[in-house]
C-alpha cells in the first residue's frame, strides 16, 4: 500500500480532528500543515509533531509530494482554497459548508469533476454504524413508506450574550449561521438516510440574541471558547440562533426540522426520527451507539452496535466488539478511511458515505432557498441542480 502524503490548512478545533483521525488509518503521513503566519503553523506543528509548516498555504499546493488537501479553515476561505487546491491536481477534503454561495458550490463541483480528482465534504455523521444501520432498514423497507422526518440539532454554546465567535459574523460564516454551520449536517443527513431531496422549505429564523459583548481580542474568535475578558464591546448580530423548516421531498413526504445554539445543557444533540407506516426509527448522536425502533401493536426495541445485530452494510463502520463504544471521532476517523481508500485506488468516487461536492452544492441551493422562504414568507422551492 502506497504511503500518502496529507497536508492541513487549519489547524483549529476540526483540523486537530482531522489530524488525529488521518494519524489513525497508519498509512497517511501528516506532512505539513499551513495557518495564517509561520509564527502560527510553526508552534502548531511542534505542538502536533508535523515536520513542515508555513504561513502561506500556496506553498504546499505546489509541493508534488503532497498528495491530499485538508481545508479545515473559516467558512469564508473555503472557496478560494478549495479552488486553488484543484486546479493545482491535489485531491481534497473539504470541512463544510462547501462554500458561502451555491453559485460558488456549483463551480467547485464542475471542477472537481473536470479534473478527476477525489472530493469530499465532512458531513461526518454519515459515518456512524447506527446511521448507516438506520438507513439499511430504510433500504430494506423495514420502516414501511416514510411518511414523516423529523430532526434537531440543538446546543448551547452560544445562549450567553458574552459568547462569541467568528461564527456569528457573516463576513467570516455567510448570511446563514445556525442553518449553515449545524443545519447543513441535519439536511444532508435525512437526505442520505433516507434516499429523499428536499424539493421545497417553509422557514423561520430569529436571531435571539441580537447583541452581543465581543472581546476585544482574537481569541474572542475561537470556536468554543468562553469570553472572559475586559474591555468587551457591544456588537450587533445578523445571523440567526435559531431555526425551524418545514420540508417537502421528493416523494410527497414531510419533514421538520429545528436547530438551536441557544438551547441550555444541549451540547451536540443531533437527532433524527423516521415515522413510517410500518415502524419509527430515532437516532441521537450523544447516544450513538444505539438505534430506537418504535412498533405499535408489539414492544419497541433498542439495537445497539454490534457486529453481530448490525446491517451488512454498517459493518465497515464498526470496528470494536460489542460494549466497546465508538463514537463521535471515530465517525471522523471512518470519514478518513473512506475518503482515502479512494485516493488509494485511484478514483475520484469515494464511498457513498463521503458527501461530494455535487451533494454539498445541493444543500447550498437547499439554504438558498430557506433564507428566500424567510424573506418572502412563503413556501420556496428548491432549485435543481
Amino acid at each position: 500500500m502506497k504511503k500518502l502524503k496529507a497536508a492541513i490548512i487549519g489547524a483549529g478545533f476540526i483540523g486537530e480532528a482531522h489530524i488525529e483521525a488521518i494519524r489513525r488509518l497508519g498509512y497517511v503521513e501528516v506532512a505539513a500543515i499551513a495557518q495564517t503566519s509561520f509564527e502560527k503553523a510553526s508552534k502548531r506543528a511542534k505542538e502536533l509533531c508535523i515536520p513542515r509548516a508555513t504561513g502561506d498555504y500556496r506553498e504546499i499546493l505546489q509541493d508534488d509530494e503532497i498528495d491530499v488537501i485538508h481545508n479545515c479553515t473559516p467558512n469564508h476561505l473555503h472557496y478560494q482554497i478549495n479552488k486553488e487546491v484543484l486546479q493545482h491536481g491535489k485531491h481534497l477534503l473539504s470541512e463544510k459548508p462547501l462554500t458561502l454561495t451555491s453559485q460558488e458550490a456549483r463551480e467547485l463541483s464542475h471542477l472537481a469533476n473536470e479534473n478527476n480528482l477525489t472530493a469530499g465534504i465532512n458531513f461526518n455523521y454519515r459515518q456512524f454504524p447506527m446511521v448507516q444501520h438506520m438507513r439499511g432498514m430504510v433500504q430494506n423497507n423495514e420502516f414501511g413508506a416514510i411518511r414523516i422526518v423529523r430532526g434537531e440539532y440543538l446546543q448551547d454554546w452560544l445562549m450567553y450574550d458574552t459568547d462569541y465567535n467568528w461564527r456569528l459574523e457573516p463576513v467570516f460564516a455567510g448570511r446563514t449561521r445556525a442553518i449553515g454551520d449545524i443545519g447543513s449536517h441535519l439536511l444532508d443527513l435525512a437526505q442520505y438516510v433516507t434516499g429523499r431531496r428536499i424539493v421545497e422549505v417553509f422557514a423561520d429564523m430569529a436571531t435571539i440574541i441580537p447583541t452581543r459583548m465581543k472581546a476585544d481580542s482574537a481569541q474572542a474568535l475561537v470556536t468554543f471558547h468562553q469570553n472572559e475578558y475586559a474591555n468587551m464591546v457591544s456588537t450587533d448580530i445578523h445571523t440567526e440562533d435559531y431555526s425551524s423548516i418545514l420540508v417537502k421531498f421528493d416523494d410527497d413526504s414531510r419533514g421538520v426540522f429545528t436547530v438551536s445554539q441557544v438551547s441550555p445543557g444541549h451540547k451536540n444533540r443531533l437527532e433524527l426520527n423516521l415515522d413510517g407506516s410500518l415502524a419509527a426509527g430515532s437516532w441521537r448522536q450523544e447516544e450513538p451507539c444505539q438505534l430506537w425502533v418504535g412498533h405499535r401493536g408489539r414492544p419497541d426495541e433498542v439495537v445497539r452496535r454490534d457486529p453481530e445485530l448490525v446491517k451488512p452494510a454498517a459493518l465497515p463502520f464498526v470496528h470494536y466488539p460489542g460494549g466497546h463504544e465508538e463514537g463521535w471521532v471515530d465517525s471522523v476517523k471512518n470519514m478518513m478511511k473512506h475518503f482515502y481508500e479512494a485516493v488509494q485506488q485511484g478514483s475520484h468516487t469515494c464511498s457513498d458515505s463521503v458527501a461530494s461536492f455535487e451533494e454539498g452544492y445541493r444543500i447550498m441551493l437547499i439554504i438558498d432557498a430557506i433564507v428566500q422562504s424567510v424573506e418572502t414568507g412563503s413556501w420556496v422551492k428548491v432549485q435543481q441542480a
